[in-house]
């Protein structure tokens, strides 16, 4: 049937997907629903999927799809080429798009195919376009706006089709430039300066993550994390907050996509140092890692404590005891053992920044910054405890565990889960199934590896934080 020019900026495709549940890297798409609006004609498409896999009883009765349903119907693969037909060159509308468009990506990318569309979020729509209301879930819609259901809710043409009712609504109940104005600011497509591939803008993920931007020749110019790659990126090139010589400068732009806070943290230092590879700038990251130092207690006579260095090429500092402070080499740890010592008026000679003769008082007691433990007049056993607790904040945390563990991270949606493989604070690697983490595990023993303090820092504070998930692992063969 004809369609009003107005309906359709560019051609558009209405997408809701059923799927076997809601894990983009084990679930997989049961039904595809399409309504294709372009300014001749509106199609339906819809068509029932084999996942190759059992249909839980909470999907069936959610969906009323259940297996003998699906078990004559065609395969991802064998649907695919007709589904990238009917995909491609539309602006892809759906409901909460970051789960239908991350589906039909995961789905094309087993099949080795590199999916990329313009999407367009009706979620994000509603609240642009009717910022006074709280609830923009499709029920609530199809109520607020008085839309007839035909079929049956959370089958896919007919949640298909209830989008593609809801644009006809806005676009009758507001003016034709506020729905256009909105959705050129939700589909997000800036100016990009020649030099950057455009496409890059459609890849750009709606989820936590770091991301980089580049040079010509590789050198980084900025590594940053973030709860939204897409968001954070776009926003550079907005003309309220434009980097003129940032946006000149860059030639390429790379991002790595995570569950939550953990991941974009990780995902942040493991950019930064790669691209600071590439530039020629791995010192800065401390890759010397023969430098890397820190301070273990030593008793000293009168029960005192004298702090010694130690390097981690020599001592694995996740196990070690009576560890403080991680320096990138030694000239750092004596600075900053110095300022300990100043701020908390300990004395030199105790800690071995310098060796007087017996009784001799040292430089920080002339200068009325030491009690007098070199000359006998603050007692040893004192100093010491004084030490202890000038230095309680930077003791290192030994290995809580027996063997290494998964630390199990889940984004905002229940979507996406990651699973990061933690050894003696070592991160192994982040997996986003069972298959991939066994593949790390048989990759051991891990502790090889050696020590990162930055990442060491991370896990460390997640897990105080407890606001992730623990499984403890089979120790890996040595």
């Amino acid at each position: 049937m004809p369609v009003n020019p107005l309906f359709a900026l560019e051609p558009l495709v209405f997408v809701d997907l059923e799927t076997s549940g809601a894990n983009f890297a084990s679930d997989r798409v049961i039904e595809v629903g399409l309504v294709e609006v372009d300014a001749d004609a509106v199609r339906e498409w819809s068509v029932l999927v084999n996942p190759e896999a059992p249909i839980s009883p909470f999907i069936t009765r959610l969906t009323g799809i259940d297996d003998a349903m699906v078990g004559s119907a065609p395969t991802f693969r064998q649907l695919a080429p007709t589904l990238l037909d009917r995909l491609r060159g539309r602006l892809l509308v759906a409901h909460n798009a970051r789960f239908d468009y991350g589906f039909l990506q995961c789905e094309f990318k087993r099949l080795g195919v590199e999916f990329r569309t313009p999407t367009l979020c009706t979620v994000k729509l509603s609240r642009k376009l009717f910022p006074e209301h709280h609830r923009h879930n499709l029920d609530a819609l199809v109520t607020r706006h008085g839309l007839k259901v035909a079929g049956n809710r959370h089958r896919a043409l007919a949640d298909a089709r209830i989008l593609w009712e809801l644009w006809q609504c806005w676009h009758k109940e507001l003016a034709s430039e506020t729905v256009r104005s909105a959705v050129a600011t939700i589909v997000g497509r800036p100016e990009l300066p020649p030099q950057i591939d455009a496409a890059v803008i459609d890849d750009l993920p709606e989820a936590a993550g770091a991301y980089a931007f580049l040079g010509a020749d590789g050198r980084r110019l900025l590594v940053r994390r973030t709860g939204n790659v897409r968001q954070q990126v776009l926003a550079h090139f907005a003309a309220a907050n434009r980097d003129t010589a940032l946006i000149r400068d860059t030639w390429r732009i790379e991002w790595r996509d995570a569950a939550g806070e953990v991941g974009a943290r990780l995902h942040e230092i493991e950019l930064a140092r790669a691209t600071a590879t590439e530039s020629g700038l791995a010192a800065e990251h401390g890759e010397a890692a023969g430098e890397l130092c820190s301070w273990q207690l030593q008793r000293s006579a009168g029960g005192g404590f004298r702090p010694q260095l130690v390097f981690s090429e020599d001592l694995d500092f996740a196990v070690a005891d009576d560890l403080f402070g991680v320096y990138p080499n030694r000239r750092e740890a004596l600075r900053a053992l110095r300022r300990l010592a100043d701020g908390q008026r300990l004395c030199h000679q105790q800690l071995g920044l310098e060796e007087t003769a017996r009784g001799e008082a040292c430089s920080a007691y002339r200068q009325k910054n030491c009690r007098g433990a070199c000359i006998g007049k603050e007692a040893a056993a004192l100093h010491g405890a004084r030490l202890l607790t000038a230095l309680a904040k930077f003791r290192l945390r030994a290995w809580p565990y027996r063997g290494p563990i998964a630390l199990l991270e889940r984004d905002d949606f229940g979507m996406r889960e990651d699973i990061h493989l933690i050894d003696r604070w070592r991160h192994i690697g982040t997996a986003r199934c069972e298959e991939a983490l066994q593949a790390y595990l048989v990759d051991g023993p891990h502790w090889r590896r050696r020590f990162d303090p930055d990442i060491y820092r991370i896990l460390s504070r997640a897990l105080q934080a407890g606001k992730v998930r623990i499984r403890p692992l089979p120790a890996c063969s040595s």
